[in-house]
């Protein structure tokens, strides 16, 4: 199957659990165009950046996916917009303007850049049969396996307090993603061809 190549076990809450029993975090984040600082300013953000590197004690990955830019959602605020329109004058502007942007994002492969950041934390009670938690009990393996989850957590969420500090001393703002988002991102990850559409809409028991 398919799911043997997905090293996701599963999410929740915005955490991802991997089959190793590792967890993982993503913040997204906004860019930061140093060629419009000024030298002192540069150098001020870059000093910033190097001391913050070096007040990690964990390891972090920085993750750009350049996606082409979906125009759907704009053509069809236009359509239905010009079905709205009476004047025939304004209802031509519309419709020619709807068609010239069509074509323009047709002919040129406009692009938008998203910048991630991923923060891990590998749980002390990670089970030996490849997946997150053994016990024996199913209760209170549930409730030792949310009581753990818990835990680790907490610990997750103070590197993702620490690295968000971190960035925005030179003015990098982040935010974690929510599990609808992490899905988002991975849909489109693990399905290129499908860049405009939305990631399918997953059960609540699937995402815990």
């Amino acid at each position: 199957a398919t799911q043997q190549f997905v090293p996701i076990e599963k999410i929740r809450d915005g955490i991802i659990t991997l089959k190793s029993g590792e967890l993982r975090a993503v913040l997204m984040t906004n860019s930061l165009n140093l060629s419009l600082k000024g030298q002192d300013e540069q150098m001020a953000i870059l000093v910033q950046f190097q001391n913050f590197f070096n007040s990690l004690e964990f390891p972090i990955q920085f993750f750009i996916q350049s996606r082409r830019l979906n125009i759907k959602p704009y053509i069809n605020q236009l359509e239905e917009r010009e079905k709205e329109v009476k004047e025939d004058l304004i209802k031509l502007q519309i419709r020619e303007y709807t068609s010239f942007i069509k074509t323009f994002t047709d002919n040129s492969n406009i692009m938008t850049k998203h910048f991630f950041i991923t923060i891990p934390y590998i749980a002390t009670s990670v089970g030996t049969n490849g997946g997150v938690f053994s016990f024996g009990d199913k209760k209170s393996a549930l409730s030792e396996e949310n009581r753990a989850f818990e835990a680790a957590r907490m610990q997750l969420e103070q590197r993702i307090a620490v690295v968000s500090q971190g960035l925005a001393r030179f003015g990098i703002r982040s935010q974690k993603l929510d599990t609808e988002e992490v899905v988002e991102l991975f849909y489109k990850i693990f399905n290129p061809g499908e860049q405009d559409h939305s990631a399918p809409k997953l059960s609540e028991d699937i995402m815990k």
